[in-house]
């Protein structure tokens, strides 16, 4: 991705999480997805048992552990759970697996 490589390159670590979604207690607001900054919500197809459309991940490997969605969540239905820290070349690495 560099055409050249940073000198601090190994010692850049980029926050990691996992984004847990609890669909029953969505109403489908669509927060979460709207202000995302790394764009990895989308609104689902499926509806839930009250028959609004929960969001789903789109890509939750690029998730920062910002927290915002959790945050907006006015039905307190996503929480993020911390994964630690990433380098760099691991997140590139598992684009390049996907084909990204």
């Amino acid at each position: 991705m560099y055409w050249r490589k940073p000198l601090d390159q190994n010692q850049i670590k980029v926050p990691y999480g996992v984004i847990h979604i609890i669909e029953e207690r969505c109403k489908g607001c669509g927060f979460c997805v709207e202000f995302c900054p790394q764009e990895i919500l989308i609104m689902s197809d499926l509806t839930n048992a009250k028959g609004y459309h929960p969001p789903l991940l789109k890509d939750g490997a690029h998730c920062v552990s910002c927290g915002l969605c959790a945050l907006l969540c006015p039905d307190f239905a996503i929480y993020i759970e911390d994964k630690g820290d990433r380098t760099p070349e691991k997140i590139e690495s598992k684009r390049k697996k996907r084909g990204k």
